[in-house]
């Protein structure tokens, strides 16, 4: 078993993976902020040990999920409305781009992220997240489908 790792040590290692599957999963800075948040103080509450680095990276991982997932469901979330971001962009294209990846469904957008940004494997992002190998790849498959036919519609290269 893995030592228990100190709030500011876990935060600086993982701040990235948890904030931007956060952000991926709401479509939401505010919403990320606040899940961010919450995962780290139950990371501090609960002072869980681990098998490897893995497994403590697959247990923020989920928590972010469930934590994201109780924040869409949540009362207040359903009867707010989303401010309109003020994004910055390095061209057109990696806004359209922004705006096509929004458009995916947060369980699409979870797992291009997984996939892509985490280099985690179909099996590694089904256990994170609890579902079947088969659904993390019919997932994948769906969302790079919707983004091929937009970047082959709008000759993005």
């Amino acid at each position: 078993m893995s030592d228990y790792m100190e709030p500011e040590a876990a935060v600086r290692r993982y701040a990235d993976t948890v904030y931007r599957l956060a952000y991926a999963r709401t479509g939401s800075r505010e919403d990320a902020e606040d899940v961010f948040q919450e995962v780290f103080l139950r990371y501090i509450r609960k002072k869980p040990t681990f098998q490897d680095e893995e497994h403590r990276k697959a247990w923020l991982i989920r928590v972010t999920v469930n934590c994201a997932k109780s924040l869409r469901g949540s009362f207040w979330n359903r009867r707010t409305e989303g401010l309109n971001e003020n994004l910055v962009f390095d061209s057109v294209k990696d806004y359209d781009l922004y705006y096509e990846l929004m458009r995916l469904k947060p369980q699409e957008r979870e797992v291009i992220h997984l996939f892509y940004y985490e280099d985690m494997t179909s099996k590694q992002i089904a256990q994170a997240l609890g579902v079947t190998e088969a659904a993390v790849r019919t997932r994948l498959t769906r969302a790079r489908k919707a983004l091929k036919a937009f970047m082959k519609e709008e000759d993005y290269v």
